[in-house]
């Protein structure tokens, strides 16, 4: 009978790691490359649309808080994903390591939860990139019709005359065109990535600049949502209401760092990219760390202006600043930089690329190394013989991904996503310290502080900190992740089990000789 906890040997992740070849990703990113696709990836839907989001549902002004509570999440996170990606530099993420800490069946959980994260992620952020488009567009004095801008589930009245969405096209194109640059290459990739990087970090900073002469101090006042609160109307209805225990006061500052959590998927996906890192002993933790780092802080900074510059109530109405929040704030309030509005447009669009484009990529390499295990179809793994890419990968992805861009609408995604990348993160904790009381001798080239077998903190708060805010998630995404989670089961006792490598002696670790000879030589 299978064991489904059976644990990949390390050896064997090792020896995967130093693979070279045909069937090996090509090693072509260094540090600097690995700081800007974290980058490229935390800053865009998170910064640009859920600070405004956190602050009308949960935090109010201190949305603030909320990121600093996320951060601190992250960092003991970022500090496990560090130790393991210097320590196992090869695709796939918190699922690898899983893998060899607590077993296969944990493993695939993991990996079906990264699903959630990466390639729903990549859907959630397409759909804002169309609906940035069109305010882009609309200074031009054009946009894109309703219905080939919007899902079929999504309607509305414009102008007296209802319309329903029937494709949302510019998703389905943003999608297509970041898959086929994937499949170019990864440095190609990385060096598109680096670009985009430069122009939205240069945007924000001037946001914040300016921004910071316009704001009103009463804005500020009260920093966090009463318990009282009044509800938000808009056009006669309630639009938002604050009774609940995670949308006011102190446990509005927990709920808010459940949303804008989306903000700070990016510095995990680093880690996906540790197999194509030129000297992962070294460049993995400045690339996780580093990331986590910058961003920080310019979320906090971001989140002060902007709900000084407009009250957060502003940000809950629909028919005020729901959506485009940061492009409405500037028109509403920061008179005579309406031309900043535009620029900040084209950051969003180009943050939204930079953020699918390592979505998509962190959602292919970590079907990669689950095809290598027999636990995804073979497809998955196959490499282009000219580009060295999981170009089949990509594009399952390309259609998968597509089509949930063109035809669910965004709001439905982006706290699943959030759901997956912190059990991901519970996960990957709890996984360095199992690791270090099993393999407390390994090298590890990079050690997260107060870790020990016998002390875990970094760890321990790393997973109570992320479980917290799973629990504050609102409780019908909690049911639809459920959902989620048994198809998962279901897929892997169907197939899954019966395929895998491990479960079928497939896999071939090597002799001690042959892994300490690998330990000496890196």
């Amino acid at each position: 009978m299978a064991n489904i906890f059976a644990k990949k040997p390390l050896a064997v992740l090792l020896g995967e790691a130093n693979a070279s070849g045909e069937g090996a990703l090509k090693r072509t990113l260094g540090a600097a490359s690995l700081v800007a696709l974290g980058v490229g990836a935390i800053i865009g839907a998170g910064l640009f649309v859920r600070t405004a989001a956190a602050a009308a549902q949960a935090s109010g002004p201190g949305v603030t808080l909320a990121f600093i509570v996320a951060a601190i999440g992250c960092a003991f996170a970022g500090l496990c994903y560090a130790e393991f990606a210097a320590m196992i530099p090869i695709a796939g993420s918190a699922y690898t390591y899983a893998y060899t800490t607590m077993g296969e069946f944990v493993a695939w959980v993991i990996g079906w939860a990264l699903i959630m994260e990466y390639a729903l992620g990549a859907a959630t952020v397409s759909i804002a990139w169309s609906e940035y488009l069109n305010k882009l567009l609309a200074v031009f004095g054009t946009s894109m019709p309703y219905e080939w801008s919007h899902s079929p589930l999504e309607s509305a009245v414009i102008n007296g005359v209802t319309h329903t969405g029937f494709l949302n096209l510019p998703a389905l194109f943003i999608i297509i065109a970041l898959s086929l640059l994937l499949i170019k290459g990864t440095q190609e990739s990385a060096t598109f990535n680096a670009v985009i990087v430069v122009v939205k970090v240069a945007i924000v900073l001037v946001f914040i600049a300016v921004g910071w002469q316009f704001i009103n101090p009463a804005n500020h006042t009260p920093y966090l949502i009463p318990e009282n609160a009044e509800p938000v109307m808009s056009g006669g209805k309630v639009v938002r209401e604050y009774t609940e225990w995670n949308k006011h006061g102190w446990g509005g500052i927990l709920g808010g760092a459940a949303i804008v959590f989306f903000a700070f998927i990016g510095f995990d996906a680093v880690s996906t990219a540790a197999q194509e890192a030129k000297n992962p002993k070294r460049d993995m933790p400045i690339g996780i760390l580093g990331s986590l780092a910058v961003c920080t802080v310019l979320y906090i900074l971001f989140g002060h202006v902007l709900t000084g510059v407009a009250n957060w109530r502003e940000f809950a109405d629909p028919a005020k600043g729901g959506e485009a929040s940061v492009a409405y704030a500037i028109k509403e309030h920061m008179p005579g930089y309406e031309w900043l509005s535009t620029a900040v447009v084209v950051a969003i669009l180009a943050g939204f690329s930079s953020v699918i484009l390592v979505m998509l990529m962190g959602q292919s390499r970590v079907f990669f190394s689950m095809a290598k295990d027999g636990l995804m179809p073979k497809a998955f793994s196959e490499l282009h013989p000219k580009y060295h890419t999981p170009y089949k990968s990509n594009l399952v992805l390309l259609v998968f991904v597509g089509a949930f861009a063109a035809f669910v609408p965004g709001s439905l995604a982006g706290d699943l996503t959030s759901f997956g990348t912190l059990l991901a993160f519970v996960i990957v904790s709890i996984g360095v310290w199992i690791m270090r009381r099993s393999d407390p001798d390994q090298p590890r080239p990079f050690r997260s502080p107060l870790s020990s077998a016998s002390f875990p903190l970094v760890p321990l708060l790393g997973a109570l900190i992320c479980l917290a805010m799973i629990l504050a998630l609102d409780a019908d995404t909690l049911k639809l992740a459920l959902g989620w989670m048994l198809l998962g089961f279901i897929v892997y006792f169907v197939y899954g089990r019966n395929n895998s490598k491990l479960q079928q002696g497939i896999v071939v670790v090597p002799t001690e000789l042959e892994e300490q000879a690998f330990i000496e030589q890196k």
